[in-house]
Order: C-alpha cells, then sequence, then structure tokens
C-alpha cells in the first residue's frame, strides 16, 4: 500500500538554501554538544590517576553526575523553546555548557568535576529538544526524517572530533588544558546563532490554528499517552542507548586497557572511523527511512529495529577479537548501524506530536535516552569494571561492554513492536480538547 503524504509547500519565510544554512547550524551546535561531553571519555586513565578515582566514579562523572541534571532541566527548557524563542534558548545553553567544560579543567577534585559536570548537564538540555522543533518548522513532515538524520550526525563529529583532538592534546597538555582547549570554540558558535539564526513561525508546515496552541506538561502527557507507538520509539530507544551510551564511553577505556593503544592511537584510529561511519549511518537511515516509510508507515519502526539489531553480531566480534588493531575494521559495520534507531525516533516523536508540543516531545524522547543511556549505561560499565577486576585485572571492561552490548535487543524489540500502531497513531488527528481526556 502507498502511503505517501503530497508534498507540504514551503512557507515564504525560508528558501531551501537558508534551511539548509539553518540546518548546518544546528548541526554545528550539536557537534559541540557532543565534543564537549565525549572528550572525557578519552581522559577517563589521567583523571582517574591524578584525582584517585575508581571505574565506578569514573562512570558516575561520565553518567549520572551529567545526566541527571539534564533530564531535570530538559522539561523547563523545552516548555520554554515550545512558547518563547527557540533560538535565543539554544544560544544561551551553548554559552552556558561551553563556559562550565573549559571550567573543567580547573577541577581539584571529584566533587568539583562532578559540579561542573551538573552545569554542563544543565546547559547542554538546551540543544536537542528546541532544535528539532526549530528544523521541523525548516522542514516538512515528508523531510524530516533526513533533515534529522544530518542533525542527529553532530553526535557522531562531536564524538569523533571528542576523541580526536583528546586524543591529540591530552598527551602533551594534559587533561585540564584540553578541557579549556574544547570548551571556549563554543561561545564563538553561540554569537553565530544569535546573528545568522532566524526563528520561524512556529508549525510553520502545519494547520494554522496549531501554531498558536499553547500546551501544559499535562496536555502533552495526555496527548502522546493516546499514541503507544510514541512510548514504544521512547523506551526502545532509551534501552538502545543504555548499552550504545554504555559502550561508546567506555571503547577507549577498552582499547586502551585490553590493546595498549595510545590515546593518539584511539582518537585518529578508533574516533575517526568509528564516527565517520556513523555520521554516514545516521545519514543513510534517514534517507532510508523516509523513502520506505512514505510506502509504508510501518518502515519508520522496522528500520530502527533492524539497524539495532544487525549492530550485535559485529560489536561481539569487535569486542572479542584478540587484535586490536584487526578489530578496528569491524567498527565500521559497527557505526554504520549503531546510528540507525535515533534519526528514525527523533523523527516519528516529531511527526506524531503538534506543532505546539513537539519540543516537549523530543524532550520524553531526550528524557529515556538520558536517564538509560548516558545516566545508567556509563555508571553500570565502572560498576561491572570493578566487579569483574578482582577476576579478570584488565580484560574486565570487555566482558563488562559483551554485558551491555546485548542489553540492546530488547530495545530493537520495541521498534519492531512501534510498527504494529504507527499507522493508526500518524493518521491520528489532533487529539481531544484538554478536559476530554477521560472519554474513551
Amino acid at each position: 500500500m502507498n502511503e505517501q503524504r503530497p508534498l507540504a509547500p514551503r512557507p515564504p519565510h525560508t528558501t531551501p538554501a537558508y534551511a539548509n544554512y539553518v540546518l548546518a547550524v544546528m548541526v554545528l551546535m550539536y557537534t559541540m554538544n557532543y565534543l564537549d561531553r565525549f572528550v572525557l571519555t578519552i581522559l577517563v586513565s589521567d583523571i582517574k590517576r591524578d584525582l584517585q578515582l575508581s571505574d565506578s566514579m569514573m562512570g558516575f562523572l561520565m553518567g549520572p553526575a551529567f545526566a541527571l541534571f539534564y533530564v531535570v532541566g530538559g522539561f523547563p527548557i523545552a516548555r520554554w523553546a515550545d512558547r518563547g524563542s527557540r533560538r535565543l534558548v539554544i544560544g544561551l545553553g551553548l554559552s552556558f555548557w561551553s563556559l562550565f567544560t573549559a571550567l573543567s579543567g580547573l577541577a581539584r577534585s571529584a566533587s568539583e568535576l562532578a559540579l561542573a559536570r551538573v552545569c554542563i548537564g544543565v546547559g547542554e538540555a538546551a540543544g536537542a529538544a528546541p532544535a528539532h522543533s526549530l528544523i521541523s518548522d525548516y522542514f516538512p513532515p515528508e523531510r524530516r526524517a533526513t533533515a534529522l538524520s544530518f542533525f542527529q550526525g553532530g553526535v557522531y563529529l562531536g564524538s569523533m572530533l571528542g576523541l580526536v583532538i583528546g586524543g591529540v592534546l591530552a598527551e602533551p597538555l594534559g587533561w585540564r588544558a584540553t578541557f579549556i582547549a574544547v570548551g571556549l570554540p563554543g561561545l564563538a558558535v553561540a554569537l553565530l546563532i544569535r546573528w545568522t539564526v532566524r526563528e520561524p513561525p512556529r508549525g510553520a508546515f502545519d494547520p494554522p490554528h496549531a501554531a498558536s496552541e499553547k500546551a501544559s506538561i499535562r496536555e502533552v502527557v495526555v496527548t502522546l499517552g493516546r499514541k503507544p507507538t510514541f512510548w514504544y520509539v521512547a523506551l526502545g530507544a532509551g534501552i538502545a542507548s543504555f548499552g550504545g551510551t554504555g559502550l561508546g564511553f567506555w571503547m577507549p577505556t577498552f582499547f586502551e586497557r585490553v590493546h595498549d593503544m595510545s590515546k593518539l592511537e584511539i582518537g585518529l584510529r578508533f574516533g575517526i572511523i568509528q564516527y565517520v561511519s556513523a555520521f554516514l549511518g545516521a545519514i543513510l537511515t534517514g534517507r532510508i527511512a523516509d523513502w520506505l516509510g512514505g510506502r509504508d508507515l510501518r518502515w519508520y519502526a522496522w528500520v530502527g529495529g533492524i539497524s539495532v539489531a544487525m549492530m550485535l553480531p559485529f560489536f561481539t566480534l569487535l569486542l572479542l577479537w584478540p587484535d586490536g588493531r584487526e578489530a578496528i575494521y569491524f567498527v565500521i559495520p559497527c557505526g554504520l548501524l549503531s546510528a540507525g534507531w535515533a534519526p528514525v525516533a527523533y523523527s516519528v516523536a516529531q511527526n506524531l506530536a503538534p506543532p505546539h508540543m513537539r519540543a516537549m516531545a523530543s524532550a520524553f524522547i531526550i528524557l529515556f535516552i538520558t536517564f538509560l543511556g548516558t545516566g545508567l549505561g556509563p555508571w553500570a560499565v565502572g560498576f561491572l569494571n570493578d566487579w569483574f577486576a578482582p577476576r579478570y585485572g584488565d580484560e574486565a571492561v570487555r566482558w563488562s561492554l559483551l554485558i551491555m552490548l546485548w542489553t540492546c535487543l530488547l530495545g530493537a524489540l520495541l521498534f519492531v513492536l512501534a510498527a504494529r500502531t504507527i499507522r493508526q497513531d500518524m493518521r491520528a488527528g489532533d487529539p481531544p480538547e484538554p478536559g476530554a481526556e477521560d472519554i474513551r
């Protein structure tokens, strides 16, 4: 059955070239978001030594210290973005997290570094959800998965640059100077957003009445609560992120401990190969989802589930291969496939939510991804490392990562379940007026 929607006309507030420019600036912002977040992962051994910390504490710094306040800040910031200037929200958040990334280099104890991570989490909460909403008002529904897959590419570019720049700078300059070097450029990007990005009319590609509506958190929950697809995708994305983020944050340590690679080698070999592959995979997945989803809406969910399931054997080979320099070649299919679920999840959320709820819809997706993924994933690996270490020593991280990897299978199954309801939920019109939520 062909379910392709008619193409939406482009509204007068933009041109294709300017829409693509705004998307490029948002990708740059999101790249800084993950660069500042991910550089810590290649500095684990240096920080652990200097501050005399355990793997569990390093996992706490990478995960809960950041993620808890990212989640707490996410909803009020998303609501602000749904009611005010998304451009302003993004620019202020970028300035805040960049400043505290630089200040991380001045930390003298675990508590000071944890405080900096808390502030980074609050600032970075202003990045993704407002940007999803803004991008959705520059691109029509039939192009959103592709646009959001390019935006999602900032995750992989930023993660790659975190490893590469961290690997290049950490050994000659130390971890403190590295934090300062990666944090300060974000202030310039914030000015670029302030001076060159225009706030688009809200709901530009949607019915005129939708753009002026305002929604409370309760109304958003009621609206999305009627759409099981949203919750299948949100939970599936969260579980995929639990395993995937645990892997991503500890893979540099895996290569350093198990295969005795230097930080520079990890950054230049693993970092570039993994995240260039993931960037290309995110873009390819978004295009495939838009192409197949235009014919059968269930493909939006199937594409996410298939990509997660297919990455599992390749990551297993990567973790078990005895030669680390040969194992690097498995990083290519791992990167291509591990990126598939995220643009699908965000695109489904944007297409299911009314225009005045889109930042909040993304905030719910980010809640699951951040709480289960960033919040618990890195800490769980650190905990398992400390538990396995008396028996396996430096090899402990290998077995911790294998356990984390296979939790992703449940996430793939939830994406498949979403395919059972997505056609009905996508076709559903606007929800009933507030107060009618008890009428079934």
